[in-house]
């Protein structure tokens, strides 16, 4: 999985503002990219939220992401909010 980190400053970043660019960067190289997962640490929040478990340190609904078609992992600042496309 390729893996984009992205350093916000000079501006407050909410998980919405996060979202769009996430889709601009994965819609760079993929016409139409597919949010396999997400994570907003901020609101301590997932989706998949059924996805409880952790393996091997790495939280459940990064497993889901990469096990289900993720291709790109795009985090915004050092993982305030992390996003998953195929």
């Amino acid at each position: 999985m390729q893996e984009i980190e992205l350093l916000l400053k000079g501006c407050a970043v909410n998980f919405e503002t996060a979202r769009k660019i996430a889709l601009t960067v994965a819609g760079q190289d993929e016409e139409e990219p597919m949010l396999i997962a997400w994570h907003d640490r901020g609101r301590d929040k997932h989706s998949p939220s059924c996805v409880k478990c952790e393996i091997k340190g790495v939280p459940g609904w990064e497993i889901y992401g990469r096990n289900h078609g993720g291709r790109l992992r795009i985090s915004i600042n050092n993982d305030e909010y992390v996003f998953i496309y195929s």
